[in-house]
């Protein structure tokens, strides 16, 4: 094996927890074949992480261009800071450490979020061979690689935006598609929706030379159409996020869980971006009790109060602010998943097989849904009103619930799907044998 001095990779996630995951995962993974990894995070998420270092393993910190305690929520906000302050210290980074003043040694391999597109620019001008990670869905990512051909269909104008023909299908198989819920058209206001189609047809073209690996967080259990589709997309998944941690998890959760019957928790969690208002908040906790059945409730705090779930449904739940999602959607008593359909949250949940309840708010999680609802078959979706329209009732949600958890063939399926990841995972897997030849490619320095 190669010593670490000789094997450097260099990992960037974009600045959010849903990416900085599953790459932390790819981190550790390679420093158990011998890599010496240096994993860049933003001053800010640096501070977040619990303590995730290993040997090989060294965790470096960035501005990411926004002063402290201003709203990093705002995806549009933030990619620009990034871009105008971030990528120079990047920059510079690698600069000083294959100068020679790094004990690390010379960086050999980038490992980049494909959605920063403007560091393999800088990696290609340092002569670093690099490969492009993907945190989403293998499927939103070929909507985003298939951009000049959803132009030339008629099925976008040249600026992202939808015609009048408004589903499609990319290959058989494949979800049908709604373009209202192309990634980029979820993404706040016109304005922000325009900034958003901007990066992804720069990043394409930053990552479209051929040389660059594109890497993704799914399996072909899932997503068998999407990789036949377009081959150039490697799945190394499912990537579970047991390490690190953002946050301390909430004690008594674990000890809660072993407390009740299998298959009778409904999990409820939103990720780290999502909040509600404070009636959606309420509504959520009638649905809750009037379902009749235990619950754990994952509802971050956003600051002041009106984020705190009321407290009619803690007679039969537990709230936490923070808990370690792998483990408890691994947890035997959790027999449904109330989701926002984030990509890491489905794929924890379809590797546990667990059956979805899908409340999609913003970007790729509409897709997922579709995958869900439409092509999977685990899951059920509670019927989304329009961005600040309306609200989900607390009798939807009640027989969203009652209809999961009263579906066997749902169940059986999403065991099905868990059984798949198994599979996949295992040595002599597709995600297994796709890992070990990327880690031979890295080492050939033939990405």
């Amino acid at each position: 094996m190669a010593t670490a001095a000789s094997h450097h990779a260099l990992l960037l996630p974009y600045p959010t927890l849903g990416h900085v995951l599953p790459l932390m995962e790819i981190a550790h993974r390679l420093v158990a074949t011998g890599f010496t990894v240096t994993f860049v995070n933003t001053e800010h998420n640096h501070r977040r992480l619990l303590p995730a270092a290993a040997a090989g393993l060294r965790l470096v910190a960035l501005p990411d261009g926004l002063p402290p305690g201003d709203d990093r929520e705002d995806i549009g906000r933030l990619t620009a800071a990034v871009v105008r302050i971030m990528a120079r210290h990047f920059e510079e980074l690698i600069r000083e450490t294959n100068s020679g003043g790094d004990c690390a040694g010379e960086i050999t391999y980038m490992v980049a979020d494909q959605g920063l597109g403007w560091a393999f620019d800088i990696a290609k001008n340092a002569g670093i061979p690099a490969a492009a990670f993907w945190a989403a869905s293998a499927a939103t990512l070929s909507t985003i690689l298939s951009i000049p051909k959803l132009v030339q269909d008629g099925i976008i104008l040249p600026d992202g935006r939808g015609t009048e023909k408004e589903t499609f299908q990319l290959a058989a198989g494949m979800p049908v598609m709604n373009q209202k819920h192309l990634s980029w058209n979820r993404f706040g206001n016109p304005a922000a929706q325009q900034v958003m189609f901007k990066l992804f047809v720069d990043n394409n073209a930053a990552t479209d030379d051929g040389e660059v690996l594109l890497l993704c967080n799914s399996f072909p259990g899932i997503e068998a159409p999407t990789f036949s589709f377009l081959p150039r997309i490697i799945p190394l998944g499912p990537l579970l996020a047991g390490r690190p941690r953002f946050m301390p998890e909430d004690p008594g959760g674990a000890a809660w869980l072993d407390a009740h019957p299998p298959r009778s928790v409904i999990y409820v969690a939103f990720g780290s971006l999502t909040t509600f208002h404070r009636r959606q908040l309420e509504e959520i906790a009638q649905g809750l009790e009037l379902s009749g059945r235990p619950f754990l409730w994952v509802q971050r705090s956003a600051g002041g109060g009106d984020d705190d779930p009321p407290e009619l449904h803690r007679r039969r739940g537990k709230v936490l602010r923070w808990a370690a999602q792998q483990e408890v959607l691994a947890h035997p008593a959790v027999a449904c998943f109330l989701t926002h359909c984030g990509w890491n949250s489905i794929v924890e949940g379809a590797a546990n097989g667990v059956p979805f309840l899908c409340w999609p708010c913003f970007g790729d999680q509409f897709l997922n849904r579709d995958y869900i609802c439409d092509v999977w078959r685990t899951g059920l979706s509670l019927p989304v009103p329009a961005e600040g329209e309306g609200v989900v009732s607390g009798e939807e949600i009640r027989q969203g619930v009652e209809k999961v958890m009263g579906d066997q063939g749902m169940r059986e399926r999403a065991l099905r799907i868990r059984e798949a990841a198994e599979r996949s995972s295992r040595e002599g897997g597709d995600s297994y044998r796709n890992f070990q030849n990327f880690v031979d490619a890295m080492k050939k320095k033939k990405l």
